[in-house]
């Protein structure tokens, strides 16, 4: 691994990484009233392009940052549309 794909790594990672405070503060206080679903919706749509690109350009970083950041987002999708049945 050289210098460029670790550069790419950090950056995923910190890109990856940004959602995880939404989640907890969802998953703790089980409201989700002013996160919209159209966004989370089209964030999740873009990363899995995002994959996509990666595989093609057989470009690791790129396929694992957005692997994890997908999971993620679609944890928050998920709470998005579970905890607002319950409001």
């Amino acid at each position: 691994m050289n210098y460029i794909d670790i550069i790419g790594l950090f950056a995923g990672t910190c890109v990856t990484i940004s959602v995880i405070p939404q989640i907890l503060k969802v998953w703790k206080t089980k409201k989700v009233k002013g996160i919209s679903l159209k966004t989370f919706g089209i964030l999740t749509f873009g990363i899995m392009v995002w994959i996509v690109y990666g595989i093609l350009k057989n470009d690791l970083p790129i396929i694992i940052t957005n692997s994890v950041s997908l999971c993620l987002n679609l944890v928050m999708v998920y709470f998005i549309i579970y905890y607002e049945k319950e409001s």
